[in-house]
């Protein structure tokens, strides 16, 4: 019963589309409609602009570790991580955008901080050194998730290596067209670094 109630919750943290929100209170726009028209922190900030985006990455990574601490403060007696993997669900196929979501690489990130903080931080640098050599974002988010993997692996965190395993091939999936793209060399290169 645990499990369902804080999935339940965590699905309906993953669910609040932060970019749709911050698109239409401060700029009066829906982001759907311009860019690439997800509602992830990428298209954001190419359309609305650092600090816009700053706030839906912040947020996005929030949804995910706060999916992993609700159950602390019931004191639930669940995995976290495997509640924390609903977030990650709500986030890129949320109730409150018609199911048209993000593609899962902040609130993944925000459920390992919930979690391990030092193989967040293990992973925010290997994604700002790869973006900073690259400048491709879903490049720098690929090869993040795979040395998240290998990172927990290394730092005896068998159960986490299997989750970010998991979020790592989803992460993989929601980002095939970005694949293609870069394989085509199509996939624009991030201007504001």
């Amino acid at each position: 019963m645990e499990y369902l109630l804080f999935g339940i919750i965590a699905y309906l943290l993953g669910s609040i589309p932060s970019a749709l929100i911050v698109g239409k209170i401060w700029y009066h726009i829906d982001i759907r409609e311009h860019g690439s028209g997800n509602i992830g922190a990428t298209n954001t900030f190419r359309i609305l602009g650092f600090k816009a985006g700053s706030i839906v990455v912040s947020t996005d990574i929030l949804k995910g570790t706060t999916a992993t601490l609700v159950p602390l403060l019931f004191d639930g007696d669940v995995y976290r991580l495997a509640i924390g993997l609903f977030a990650v669900v709500g986030h890129t196929y949320p109730i409150f955008a018609k199911f048209n979501g993000g593609k899962a690489v902040a609130t993944s990130g925000g459920i390992i901080l919930g979690i391990n903080p030092l193989l967040f931080i293990i992973m925010v640098t290997s994604f700002l050194l790869t973006l900073y050599l690259s400048k491709y974002v879903s490049l720098s988010s690929l090869i993040t998730g795979i040395i998240a993997v290998i990172a927990s692996i290394l730092l005896h965190e068998i159960g986490l290596a299997i989750v970010t395993a998991l979020l790592t091939v989803f992460v993989f999936y929601r980002h095939r067209e970005n694949i293609k793209r870069i394989k085509n060399k199509t996939e624009p290169k991030i201007t504001w670094m």
